[in-house]
């Protein structure tokens, strides 16, 4: 069990901010082009990967009673990303804009990568800070999330997701068999209305119209266009089009790893609309300490649905026994998520695994595999 005193060691907490590596290979690209221009991708994908068959993997949790002040620098490595990411996406895209010397395949290469920052790492980092009680750290998620275009996904996440994961009403649950390239359409198409939808209901209840000022969509849509006029004005309509670029490598990557979370995992229905309570054996475990360093602990996501409000460095990795494990970290992951034939070829055989440990009673899966059992009541 990892102390307070422990976990405040700069050996401990530096690792997590590995990720500020990123910014100047973003620069490295944009002034030099070239082959620099996929630095990005190949450092968080392909290092990180090695990394973790250097460092292994991570078994030990840290005391789930320590106080914030312990966790001050895991906190400000977390929220002093938002301007980093500011300056560098903008910035970036000044600079090329108006001084850069790259073709059009080198501007191309760039700005795809260019999501590693905003999504890889942004959209965690958003993750992490919307789950807080706190309003500044909300609003610093939002404006993480307002770079790539994806404000809905604070609403999702936390008013669908957490609450009907496993469940037919969880945009973002994979069902059994379900390709990552079906999968990323169907999220895109329904993800925006299940937000705007849980948002309406919330107010209803309230007895209050869609469109009242309490409604974030307005915050949302507010800040998006906002970061849309900021590119145009920077960048012009190239300017424009290469957030665009950007925002959509950043969305694309964060689905991958929702693909991954919890691909082929459903809660057990009970009936009349019930379902049991989630449990860590409901989301994939990837104990890898280098990509665990990538993703602020992202990996143990068991824990994280578990108790959603756990900041991560206090997230607990759960051993074989209680939660199903992933064999390779979330880079390599997602990968192979891109192959839908190795995709099915190393998860469907571990998704078996897990509904003989935990689901033995349950014959027939059909309903379960495509999610049509009746929505959480």
């Amino acid at each position: 069990m990892i102390s307070a005193s422990e976990i405040t060691r700069p050996s401990f907490f530096l690792p997590f901010w590995m990720t500020y590596l990123l910014v100047p290979l973003a620069w490295i690209g944009a002034i030099y082009g070239g082959w620099t221009v996929i630095l990005m991708p190949v450092v968080s994908w392909y290092l990180f990967s090695a990394l973790d068959q250097v460092f292994g993997l991570n078994e030990e949790n840290a005391d789930t009673n320590i106080g914030e002040d312990a966790l001050f620098w895991y906190r400000v490595g977390v929220m002093a990303w938002v301007p980093v990411q500011f300056v560098t996406l903008f910035g970036v895209i000044f600079y090329v804009t108006h001084y850069g010397d790259l073709g059009a395949l080198e501007m191309i290469l760039l700005f795809g990568g260019m999501g590693v920052i905003t999504g890889t790492v942004g959209i965690v980092y958003a993750h992490e800070l919307l789950h807080q009680k706190n309003n500044f750290e909300r609003w610093l998620g939002d404006i993480l999330l307002a770079m790539v275009l994806y404000s809905h996904f604070r609403t999702e996440h936390l008013l669908v997701h957490h609450l009907h994961v496993g469940t037919r009403r969880d945009t973002v649950t994979a069902r059994y068999n379900e390709n990552f390239h079906r999968f990323f359409f169907r999220v895109l198409r329904e993800g925006p209305k299940s937000a705007f939808r849980a948002e309406k209901e919330k107010l209803a209840r309230k007895d209050l119209p869609w469109h009242d000022a309490r409604n974030p969509h307005w915050r949302y849509w507010g800040l998006q266009a906002g970061m849309l006029v900021l590119a145009v004005l920077l960048g012009g309509w190239l300017g424009l089009g290469l957030f665009l670029l950007q925002a959509l490598s950043g969305i694309w990557q964060l689905e991958l790893t929702n693909y991954v979370e919890h691909y082929g995992l459903t809660r057990k229905y009970l009936g009349n609309g019930k379902y049991e309570h989630v449990k860590p054996h409901h989301s994939w475990n990837a104990a890898q300490k280098a990509t665990n360093w990538l993703l602020i602990n992202l990996q143990r996501h068991s824990d994280h649905h578990y108790k959603p409000d756990r900041r991560y460095p206090l997230l607990q990795t759960y051993s074989a026994s209680e939660a199903p494990q992933l064999p390779y970290g979330y880079p390599l992951m997602t990968l192979m998520a891109l192959m839908p034939r190795v995709w099915r070829r190393v998860m469907n055989p571990r998704v078996q695994k897990w509904r003989e440990m935990y689901y033995p009673e349950i014959n027939d899966w059909r309903d379960y595999n495509k999610l049509r059992l009746p929505e959480p009541g």
